[in-house]
């Protein structure tokens, strides 16, 4: 499609926030940033809080604290969290806001004003952690520390509780067809394809319909269902609906559908399943892709509290700044399996990859020492350039043709890698040529041109298809060789040799560079992380 429209999950009050959440808007903001180099337009990149539900209401009671106070304490550290991250956002939406209830009960008027919804006595295991009822089939015994026999949910090992109440029930069970038919329809609706056989042996082993409210006085804290104060609408209803509510939902011609939701792979189910019957239930659209990623581990152990491994984001920004913790992030996560933050290989990938080989062949290329007349000197002609010059070529082509279509797969740390690779071989290839002795030789100035300007040409390229990874060190890179905003999107994206064929012709063959205004990246020691 040509406009882009991204979605993160809306991400849970009850606690601060950590890294998979940052993850979560990393990957949407570097696809949002890519899209916006392939000029897709208008442009929608969503984010926000979910404040509603019986976790907000305990933890604020918890605090001693009014749930929407507590809400909006948690809401702006979320917020300034994604700020810090430098997250380009266009729209971050909270549960609480009036445009969002609107929605919220205009769909249920729909969902009810269709058939889809009835009034039934329900019972079931409840997880309070996950918000959500489970089958007998999905819940199983264990005992705790002390001995205790409990039940929990066999796929998440959170505790259930037996609870019996009368809810408004969804048709979920007449969705299965459809489902099945849709995910067969579109095989990249739910990507990677791992996780879109998971949702179909789950649609296919069977629906059961869905409750979506809960009794007010079992929770107080939510959007009350039109006409019935003894209910509350489900939280996960009334979450799943922000999508509609960013995209202007229920005014007329409002921007549907998404072209691209992030999710973790928890939320899977609530959002691969529960949410396209919901929007067939009204005629709406399916999300183009629900793009599913994996969580994040701590030197290959899961986070917890107890075993005191947590990553702290804010603490991250603080000591690495936001390009590297993009960077590592993006680096190390994967759609397909779980990440793992471990500060040697954070500390490698700051000193290794951004500042000894994307910083220092800036610095190698824009040196007085050997770039006297501080320019980006004009391109060789193909019939002069030499063997070592064209296998840097060869190198440069391959990283325009591989890198736009793993970034279009959401495969960012693929595509990291090719760009890595790229500049390796820049490097290999200065220091072969070593220019500090050309430069001493009147007869091989034409050379050091030649080393140079391939050289700098690898940054523009590298530095092209860094933007949505390190947005400002990217910036300033481009800045630094003179490369103007003009000529920073996709259609830049290829290797340019010869008759300036890329470049207005304010450049001239020649073209000064641009201020040397700070070392790209610092390297840090162990020591000197904290």
């Amino acid at each position: 499609r040509s406009y882009s429209f991204i979605t993160t999950p809306i991400f849970y009050v009850n606690a601060a926030p950590h890294v998979g959440h940052v993850y979560s808007a990393l990957v949407a903001d570097a696809l949002h940033r890519w899209h916006r180099i392939q000029e897709r337009s208008p442009a929608i990149f969503s984010t926000g809080t979910d404040e509603h539900g019986l976790k907000v209401q305990q933890a604020a009671s918890n605090q001693s604290m009014a749930p929407q106070l507590f809400c909006n304490d948690v809401s702006l550290l979320f917020r300034r969290l994604f700020d810090e991250c430098n997250v380009s956002y266009t729209d971050y939406i909270r549960t609480t806001e009036d445009r969002h209830v609107n929605a919220v009960q205009t769909f249920w008027g729909k969902l009810l004003s269709r058939g889809w919804l009835y009034k039934d006595s329900y019972e079931g295991w409840y997880s309070t952690t996950e918000e959500t009822f489970i089958s007998e089939s999905q819940a199983s015994q264990r005992k705790d520390d002390s001995g205790n026999q409990l039940m929990v949910s066999a796929e998440t090992g959170h505790v259930v509780e037996w609870t019996k109440e009368e809810n408004y029930m969804f048709k979920l069970s007449h969705f299965q067809d459809r489902l099945l038919h849709w995910l067969n329809s579109n095989p990249t609706a739910v990507y990677p394809a791992s996780y879109a056989a998971q949702v179909k042996q789950f649609v296919s082993a069977g629906l059961s319909d869905l409750s979506v409210s809960r009794q007010s006085y079992r929770l107080h804290w939510g959007i009350p269902v039109p006409d019935d104060p003894s209910q509350m609408i489900y939280v996960w209803l009334d979450a799943l609906v922000n999508y509609l509510t960013v995209a202007g939902y229920p005014s007329d011609g409002f921007q549907w559908p998404p072209t691209h939701q992030i999710v973790g792979k928890d939320i899977l189910k609530f959002h691969a399943v529960y949410w396209p019957a919901f929007l067939m239930a009204v005629d709406l659209d399916p999300p183009e892709r629900i793009a599913v990623h994996a969580h994040w581990t701590r030197d290959r152990l899961k986070m917890s509290k107890s075993r005191g491994n947590v990553v702290d984001p804010f603490t991250e920004l603080n000591h690495l700044g936001s390009d590297v913790v993009r960077y590592y992030l993006l680096k190390e996560g994967s759609l397909h399996q779980d990440g793992d933050y471990c500060d040697e290989r954070v500390l490698t990938s700051l000193n290794g990859d951004l500042a000894d080989t994307l910083g220092n062949l800036l610095q190698r290329c824009t040196a007085a020492s050997v770039n006297l007349s501080n320019s980006v000197p004009s391109m060789p002609s193909a019939a002069n350039m030499t063997a070592e010059d064209r296998a840097l070529e060869d190198e440069m082509k391959r990283l325009c043709d591989t890198v736009p279509e793993l970034f279009n797969k959401l495969e960012f740390s693929k595509g990291i890698e090719c760009i890595m690779q790229c500049l390796h071989a820049a490097n290999r290839y200065f220091t072969h040529a070593k220019p500090w002795q050309l430069v001493m030789n009147p007869s091989s100035l034409n050379r050091l041109q030649t080393v140079l300007s391939l050289s700098i040409e690898t940054l523009r390229l590298c530095g092209l298809l860094l933007q949505p990874i390190i947005p400002r060190a990217a910036e300033k890179m481009l800045d630094r060789i003179s490369i103007p905003v003009t000529a920073r999107n996709q259609e830049f994206i290829k290797f340019c040799l010869g008759e300036l064929r890329l470049f207005n012709q304010s450049y001239g063959n020649t073209r000064q560079l641009g201020d040397d205004t700070t070392v790209l990246f610092r390297k840090l020691s162990m020591k000197t992380q904290r």
